[in-house]
This record gives structure tokens, sequence and C-alpha cells, in this order.
């Protein structure tokens, strides 16, 4: 058992402002670390242990298939978290590496495997990183994959995919889910007061919790849906698919500002589904 990490320090002020790269992934880092146990606990059992859930609203890969078969393919999964979505592509025969920034979250997946009897398939393996600059030979691996992780976290979308593009093989694709660009101007609560546009849909400034000595804590960073868009294109990767899950009927489960009262009405999660086009298929 990993000892237990202090709670993520109260902010001194928010404020929005542009934040460098070390900086976030410093925050991260100590943010995840601090929530890593705390996380599992409140959110573990809806997430499964050996599930990929690819947003707060409940959608699994099982329900929207948009990896393909994995069957004998190398998987990456990049801001695994406790990785029970790496944990789902090794039962499908995958051979998965999951990574995370935080020692803390990658704890708490080595617990769960210790916990799990052995099957057929092997655990996937973990390295602690930069989900942003990937410690792994170029054309390593056959799928990426995130659910909500890294990218809404790090100041450079376009150097992060491009990052993600370069481990993979031609023909690879690479699946990606992160909150949906629109939640920014709304504020992240369940009920009715989160229906009310607060914000600037266009004010690309992230999101900062910080000391008042200016040392960030937290950031999250905010782009519209035709930034993501040519971000891929800009990581010379190819928009296959969008998707924009709505609420799924019959749930009533509320996850920070994700519930059914917003969910049928806005949307809260983004799926990007990309590939790598092999040599035959590039863009000229």
């Amino acid at each position: 058992m990993t000892p237990a990490q202090p709670p993520p320090p109260s902010p001194d002020r928010v404020s929005r402002r542009p934040v460098a790269h070390e900086e976030a992934v410093r925050a991260g880092r100590g943010w995840w670390d601090a929530e890593a146990d705390d996380y599992y606990a409140e959110h573990g059992r809806f997430l499964g242990d050996a599930s990929l859930v690819w947003g707060p609203e409940g959608w699994t890969e099982e329900d929207l298939g948009l990896l393909g078969d994995l069957r004998g393919l190398d998987v990456l999964e990049v801001g695994a978290g406790a990785a029970q979505g790496g944990r789902w592509c090794a039962s499908r025969g995958a051979r998965v590496v999951a990574t995370d920034v935080s020692a803390g979250m990658l704890g708490v997946a080595r617990r769960i495997d210790a916990g799990t009897p052995t099957g057929p398939h092997p655990p996937p393996a973990y390295v602690q990183c930069d989900g942003a600059r990937l410690p792994f030979a170029a054309a390593s691996f056959d799928r990426v994959v995130t659910a909500h992780g890294v990218l809404a976290f790090v100041p450079d979308l376009v150097g992060a995919l491009t990052e993600w593009a370069r481990v993979l093989r031609p023909g690879g694709r690479c699946v990606f889910s992160l909150p949906h660009p629109v939640r920014w101007a709304f504020p992240d609560v369940p009920g009715d007061e989160g229906l009310r546009v607060t914000h600037s849909y266009f004010d690309r400034r992230p999101y900062v919790e910080e000391t008042d000595e200016g040392v960030v804590t937290y950031s999250e960073h905010h782009r519209t849906v035709g930034d993501l868009v040519r971000a891929v294109t800009a990581a010379d990767l190819r928009l296959v698919d969008l998707v924009e899950p709505g609420w799924p009927a019959g749930r009533e489960h509320v996850w920070g500002g994700w519930s059914r009262r917003r969910g049928e009405l806005l949307p809260g999660t983004a799926i990007l589904v990309c590939d790598r086009p092999s040599e035959a298929g590039a863009r000229p």
C-alpha cells in the first residue's frame, strides 16, 4: 500500500492566464498524486477496473466500438490514471503500455492488478511520464488512446498530438476524448444554474488555480471544436470521426458538472477518432 497523500492545497486565487508546459506538468503531477486514492474511491465503481469509459456520461468502448479489433496489437494508453481502459484493451488481446504523469495514479493501477486474479491476458506495463513527451521510439504502437487524459491539462495541443502521431505506426489509430469545448462557456455545475452562459466560448486563456506566490496548483486548457480539428490536421493525423455522445437513456448519475439535466441539452464530451495515414495514403 502506498502512503497516504496530502489533499491538493486549496488555491489562494483563480485566474485566467498563460501557463508554461513545465508549470502545467508539475501542477498536474502534484494534483493527481494527492487525489489518486480519493478519486478511485469516488469513481472506481462507475469506471470499473477493466472498462474503457469514454466520459462521465458512461459510454464505453463496448458501446461505441471506436478502436476496432485489438487482438495482437500494441496499444498505448496515455493519461491512463488507474489504467482501467488499458486493462480493457489487454482483455481484448492487446499488448498494452499505460502511462500517466502521476505516480499516485499508477500506484492505484498496480494495487488493482495485485487484487485481480491472473487471467489469460497480462495486465498493462506502466510508465510514469509526461503524456505530451513520450519516451518511446517512433512507430511503436498500433493504437494510442486516452479517455479525458492529458489534452485538457497541457498548453500545447498540437505538440501533444504530434507526439502521439510520432509513436503510431502508419495505418494506426488514435482515439481521444476530452470535455466538450462548449462546456467552457457554462458553469461546471449539474443543475439549472449550469445552463446559463457565463464565459466566452472563444476565450482560450487557461483556467488556473495558484498560490499567492503564483505557483500553479491546477490548470485546465480550452480549445474550440475548430481548434481540435485543426490540431489533428497539423499533427499529420486524419480525422475519421468526431463523436458527441448524448446522455444515455435511463442514467441518473451526477459526476461534477455532468448530469442528465445538462446532458440532455448540452454535449459534455467530445471523442475524436484519427488515423495516421499509411505511406500510400499520406496527404501530398
